[in-house]
């Protein structure tokens, strides 16, 4: 068994309480034995350098220690590889030289004879921790499954060679038993676990794999203050129209690029003695979240931040009007101006952009008759995300067409194959969608074989009013087809997915998939009472049919029928209430009635039986 990533913390917390000297000069030169009462040549530079080499390299990759002791500046976690000759050496050479035999300007060192005490009255009282510091040094050391912290201790003390003086005046120690369920795991620890709690070195590459983990906004928008913690996989979003779903995926996005698409978002109205501010985390794979408070500059009317990303990511944002964001971070840190464009317009996406991107049209073809790993992927996403009463989407010959000298792609329905240009609006939804999720996600991978980068194991794609264009018959399946395309990219892929919906299809058609571990759902109303708009995560409930969702706290409506059904229902309800309801006000309602009310609907039974009772003729 091996010590956990929290007791090495912890251990690194208490650390934090003492001076470097004793964690690396002193623990340097006690492993090396130098004498005590004479003095030996080597250089202690060197000797504090492997020192570190061996026991404060955390990130493999990066050319920083970690120095967990204390420091003047306590951000300053990690130190570079001339610590040892610059700022150790200051503290060897002057706070502890007197516990030295050390001529000035020589490589000659040796302990005083009386080097123990000298240390100890350096400690003013407040012993060194054993245990933590055994803990921090053996972090990575496999123990058998009875270990107690006196085994630790006792390991600590030999492995630097440590007399029983030194342990009674410089250390200190309670025993107690360490019991292995709690303090240990089954492998040894690595950096991706520390830097959940450990900032990451100066030179160390971002984190990978961003999704939105929180987001917060004040005195904008709609809302006064708006809150999300979006879950890992889907979030829905609903509420009325002009209540701020889009200004939540606009500020969503924002979050996870740092850049706003075409106008930012201002405050509104008077802003004098309130800041508008937007806060947001993100938590990149190795789950430590990256948080940011952005505060409006009332002055300049900007938002105050700078542009470095810290964790990388791709992100798909399907806009209402029809246009696509797509954010690749390999791509944005390319120098190439042409490649930072962002913001595709629907006849972009169709047509391609010169230098950055094809389009719809010239891919699919050029994919389709090489027979490109993408052409594959499309297919599969393409059936995935069919419609029931056109059947699965294939892909069929490619041909021209009257006035047209492009080659174009044709997709293949139930009654026929026509070219992808003249597919219905909700076809053209799907396709633009199905396109980009594979455009993007396969751009993605050359470029990260092309920078010898890792590649993205997560992604976001955002999606205003998801309905958008589609059949009744199609929102039911949209939802389920999109969730279940990441195995089509990659079985290591997650995707979070952020989105808004008017449409209690697309609600129900989740009932089978939605999973309160991983998904989340939130409504936002307006409050009447106040005129507040308010947004909360709300219980995901099966309402089963839709009548049912109509009629929900989702959607709110008094019933499941016309506007005008709804009234007639509510006049006819108030009738029944009264005692003596009169006659001719009973006919009137029921001609009402009649003109807004199916034969079939469910109120008439009741309804009959009643205005009989009062005089209405059968």
């Amino acid at each position: 068994m091996y010590l956990s990533v929290q007791s090495i913390v912890h251990a690194i917390e208490r650390l934090k309480q003492i001076n470097p000297f004793y964690g690396i000069t002193y623990l340097a030169c006690k492993k090396k034995k130098i004498p005590i009462g004479n003095k030996i040549k080597f250089s202690m530079d060197n000797l504090t350098k492997e020192f570190m080499n061996d026991n404060h390299k955390l990130c493999l990759e990066s050319q920083y220690y970690f120095q967990p002791y204390k420091s003047n500046d306590r951000k300053k976690e990690w130190v570079n590889s001339r610590y040892p000759s610059t700022g150790l050496q200051s503290i060897n050479t002057q706070t502890f030289s007197d516990a030295f035999i050390h001529p000035i300007g020589s490589q000659y060192w040796g302990w005083k004879n009386n080097y123990i005490d000298i240390l100890a009255e350096k400690l003013e009282g407040n012993l060194l921790p054993a245990l933590e510091l055994g803990i921090w040094f053996f972090r990575s050391e496999e123990w058998p499954d009875n270990t107690t912290t006196q085994n630790i201790v006792d390991k600590f003390f030999a492995y630097f060679d440590l007399n029983n003086e030194e342990r009674e005046k410089l250390f200190s120690f309670s025993e107690k038993t360490l019991f292995f369920d709690i303090y240990s795991q089954k492998s040894p620890i690595n950096w991706v676990q520390l830097n959940v709690f450990i900032s990451a070195p100066p030179d160390a590459e971002p984190p990978h794999g961003a999704k939105l983990s929180f987001i917060k906004t004040e005195n904008m928008g709609p809302m006064s203050q708006l809150s999300m913690e979006p879950s890992e996989r889907l979030n829905l979003i609903t509420g009325d129209n002009g209540l701020g779903k889009t200004f939540l995926l606009d500020c969503s996005w924002f979050a996870l690029t740092g850049k706003w698409l075409e106008t930012p978002v201002y405050p509104i109205g008077l802003i004098e003695t309130t800041n508008a501010i937007i806060s947001y985390e993100i938590t990149g794979s190795s789950g430590k979240p990256l948080k940011k408070t952005l505060i409006f500059d009332k002055k300049k009317s900007v938002w105050i931040h700078d542009d470095r990303l810290l964790i990388s990511g791709l992100f798909i944002y399907a806009r209402v009007d029809g246009s696509y964001a797509i954010w690749d971070t390999l791509k944005q840190n390319q120098n190439i101006q042409t490649q930072k464009k962002i913001l595709f317009s629907k006849s972009e996406i169709w047509d391609g952009a010169t230098g950055c991107i094809e389009g719809v049209v010239r891919d699919w073809v050029n994919w389709q008759r090489i027979g490109r790993e993408e052409f594959k992927i499309l297919k599969s996403v393409l059936e995935k995300m069919s419609p029931p009463d056109l059947g699965v989407l294939t892909p069929g010959q490619i041909i021209r067409t009257i006035n047209d000298v492009r080659d174009i792609p044709t997709i293949n329905h139930h009654y026929g194959n026509i070219p992808i240009i003249y597919a219905s609006a909700g076809v053209k939804r799907i396709i633009t969608l199905a396109y980009l999720i594979v455009w993007a996600w396969t751009e993605h991978k050359k470029y990260a074989d092309l920078q010898n980068q890792p590649i993205e194991n997560r992604m976001v794609i955002i999606i205003d009013e998801i309905e958008e264009h589609l059949h009744p018959k199609w929102q039911r399946v949209i939802l389920p087809a999109l969730l279940s395309i990441q195995s089509a990219l990659s079985k290591q892929l997650e995707i979070q997915f952020i989105v808004s919906t008017h449409s209690p299809l697309i609600l129900a058609s989740s009932e089978t998939y939605f999973d309160n571990q991983k998904d989340s759902l939130y409504n936002i109303i307006l409050e009447e009472k106040t005129a507040q708009v308010s947004m909360s995560e709300i219980e995901f409930i099966k309402y089963g049919q839709i009548n049912s969702w109509l009629t929900s706290p989702i959607f709110n409506l008094g019933h499941a029928r016309s506007k005008e059904a709804e009234e007639a229902i509510n006049r006819a309800k108030e009738l029944q209430e009264q005692n003596n309801p009169k006659k001719d006000e009973v006919c009137a309602v029921h001609n009402v009635l009649l003109k807004t009310l199916a034969q079939q609907d469910s109120f008439w039974p009741r309804w009959i039986y009643f205005a009989e009772k009062n005089g209405l003729k059968k």
